[in-house]
């Protein structure tokens, strides 16, 4: 039996589970990566150059993030990949990432940012069935028990894990000082030059 396996089709004629650690690992490269891309633009000092490279970064830790969230899925049967579709999804992540953080850095209209962060939904939601078309199951029945966690063993931890981590992205993000707070705070570290009379 062949065919693609989408999210929300499913795979049928074999249990699936999840390797813990590397569905564990998906979620840090997620965190990190993308952290490291945001960073590199917010405090980079030339905004073209780290634009480039914070969309570059958080764009890859996306793909790598569903990628590896992919290799995790454990069921009975091949998985192969179409190289294509792979190397579409992942500039479709990033370039979404770019125009993501352009958006954060250019735009400021309430208006305008919501229709921003609906377009980059759209863009996520692109790369994720991006990925998932690129995905082909050959499925080999098998009586065999799979190891791993099932998916409703991952809800609540996950849930725990990201909602603290939302929590305190927020909070961290509220709480950093604007341009114009930083520069204050420079202007106002640096020595007075004393005036000659």
């Amino acid at each position: 039996m062949h065919f693609v396996a989408m999210l929300g089709f499913g795979v049928t004629g074999t249990d699936i589970r999840y390797d813990v650690p590397l569905t564990l690992l998906s979620l840090l490269v997620a965190m990190v990566v993308v952290c490291a891309g945001v960073f590199a633009v917010g405090y980079g000092r030339d905004r073209g150059r780290a634009l480039c490279l914070g969309g570059l970064t958080t764009g890859l830790g996306v793909a790598s993030m569903h990628y590896l969230g992919m290799a995790a899925v454990r069921l009975h049967g091949d998985v192969t990949y179409d190289p294509v579709l792979v190397g579409l999804s992942v500039l479709i992540a990033v370039v979404a990432a770019t125009a993501a953080l352009w958006a954060a850095l250019n735009i400021k209209s309430p208006v305008a940012v919501t229709i921003a962060s609906l377009i980059m939904g759209a863009a996520v939601s692109s790369m994720h069935y991006t990925g998932m078309f690129a995905v082909s199951v050959r499925v080999t029945p098998s009586g065999e028990a799979l190891p791993g966690a099932t998916a409703m063993q991952f809800i609540f931890p996950l849930a725990v894990g990201l909602g603290s981590y939302l929590f305190l992205t927020s909070a961290f993000v509220a709480l950093s000082p604007t341009a114009g707070e930083r520069e204050a705070s420079a202007s106002a570290q640096r020595p007075v030059e004393s005036v000659a009379p």
